[in-house]
């Protein structure tokens, strides 16, 4: 058994020999293996407004002005330029039974869920307070909301949009929104619920 197990090992250390002394690919760090198969966003979304998407402050304001209105349509093309392709929407709240619900969504899915919304109901939102924090092409921002029927009603619902932002050196883009609207058991922080 001891000659066995010598044999093995020295097996072994010839193979790690032998496995060192050849060519060893080249390890690739992920972000360098991204980088390698960036694809050209702009070309697959609809043209935007260079004041929608040329700074942080444009394209939040955008975003809040895009699906606010009339009943009656909305300029998705609009839309659809502020954000990367594959952009994720995800709504989160509780039922009236307590339990937390998710609601993941597509930029489509999004669309025709707010298209049948809004060709009855007039929709207004608007940002209350927005909370950045930047680290190189990313941005993270907390953004408080107030949804109205009318420019100037009493909202009648607030919450927090949780945005996910890059900038790629040309424009901004939103990358997901993810929310939960304020109730009882959930009220907006001081900080989020602006002037009183």
């Amino acid at each position: 058994m001891k000659r066995l197990l010598a044999m093995l090992l020295l097996a072994g250390m010839a193979a790690a020999q032998t496995s060192s002394q050849e060519p060893q690919p080249k390890a690739v760090h992920p972000s360098a293996a991204g980088a390698q198969m960036a694809v050209d966003l702009a070309s697959q979304v609809p043209a935007p407004k260079k004041e929608d998407v040329g700074t942080m402050d444009g394209i939040l304001r955008a975003m809040y002005d895009s699906i606010s209105g009339p009943a009656g349509d909305r300029d998705w093309n609009r839309f659809r330029s502020l954000f990367v392709p594959q952009v994720r929407f995800t709504q989160t709240g509780k039922k009236p039974d307590g339990t937390v619900f998710v609601n993941p969504m597509s930029e489509e899915d999004f669309i025709r869920l707010a298209t049948d919304v809004f060709k009855s109901a007039p929709f207004y939102e608007n940002a209350i307070v927005n909370k950045a924090q930047t680290f190189g092409n990313i941005t993270q921002v907390f953004s408080s909301y107030e949804s109205r029927r009318a420019p100037g009603e009493k909202p009648f619902d607030r919450g927090i949009n949780s945005v996910q932002l890059l900038n790629d050196g040309r424009r901004w883009w939103v990358v997901s929104i993810c929310w939960d609207d304020e109730r009882p058991d959930n009220p907006l922080p001081e900080e989020f619920a602006g002037a009183k």
